[in-house]
């Protein structure tokens, strides 16, 4: 009997092979891993935080269109994709969605701690695998419900001994929950993009729309627009290179072959990794608990991780 494929596992874009659960998976890690990283560069960048939100998606646009033309020219059994297709409502709303993350990302960050922010971004995961169901006709399983209680688990552990509650705040802490709903929509969106355009693809024409957003998010809100020299430059296509077309390529590239409710836990492998550069690079202390509030977050994620169809 021929076995039955798993639902939760997306068919690919036409043209596109069907890779391994495996690859997809490690490629879903790695996207975080180097998406965790995205802190260090802004950081050490010298414009504000919408700036460098701008210049994130901007500058990753050469390299995400040369690699949109490669998609295309070498999948020629998949059909030519017009403009009105590749700007799509899922790639459109999946720009939008993006560009609100950022904005409130930042504006989180700016007004409450970045323990409080971060927590309350990790709750999208929640509004993904409540979602998926109703709007991809993927209904998580068990494992996914197990898994997220572990990440949720781990990351009270992670961030718990910093956060705090203050009435001052508490502005801060609701633009956090607004970024995990934009992060959902996000999540959603490049889903069902993915269901009929290659990951370049979605990727060029949904970073465009989100670049226009924060180009005049920036010009509104802050007064420095260039980076102030050539090696406040270079962290900027640091930032664009690996946050974005790394990091976001590939967590778009697994989005087309692994379900939407598994692939959002990806928010908490961000936080290990982000503590993980703090420990190595900024030599920023980790505590027991937060240790062992990333190992339940690993923990997590292979839980929820799709299983192989059954026969």
């Amino acid at each position: 009997m021929p076995p039955i494929p798993d639902p939760a596992v997306a068919s690919p874009a036409p043209g596109v092979r069907q890779p391994d659960i495996t690859a997809a998976f490690a490629a879903l890690l790695i996207g975080a891993v180097a998406m965790g990283g995205s802190v260090i560069f802004v950081r050490l960048a010298d414009v504000g935080p919408f700036t460098s939100a701008f210049w994130r998606v901007t500058l990753a646009l050469p390299f995400l269109f040369l690699w949109m033309s490669w998609e295309d020219r070498n999948m020629p059994a998949r059909p030519q994709v017009s403009m009105k297709r590749s700007l799509s409502g899922a790639v459109l709303l999946s720009g939008l969605f993006f560009a609100g993350d950022l904005v409130f990302w930042h504006l989180a960050i700016l007004n409450t701690s970045v323990a409080n922010a971060t927590f309350m971004a990790t709750t999208a995961p929640v509004l993904v695998i409540l979602l998926s169901g109703w709007i991809l006709r993927e209904p998580p399983g068990r494992h996914a419900y197990a898994g997220l209680a572990l990440c949720l688990a781990g990351g009270i552990a992670l961030l718990g001994s910093t956060l705090t509650l203050q009435p001052d705040k508490l502005i801060g802490d609701f633009y956090g929950l607004v970024t995990a709903v934009f992060f959902a929509g996000y999540f959603l969106s490049v889903r069902i993009a993915r269901r009929n355009a290659g990951t370049a693809r979605v990727m060029f024409y949904s970073s465009s729309v989100t670049s226009v957003c924060l180009a005049v998010m920036a010009l509104i809100a802050e007064n420095s627009f260039l980076p102030a020299g050539v090696t406040g430059l270079l962290v900027l296509i640091g930032l664009a290179l690996t946050a974005h077309a790394l990091g976001q390529g590939l967590l778009t590239f697994s989005l087309g072959f692994l379900p939407a409710a598994f692939s959002s836990l990806v928010i908490f492998l961000e936080a290990v990794a982000a503590a993980a550069f703090g420990w190595l690079i900024l030599a920023e202390a980790l505590s027991a608990a937060q240790f062992l509030g990333g190992a339940l977050i690993m923990l997590g994620i292979a839980q929820a991780r799709p299983r192989r169809g059954k026969r």
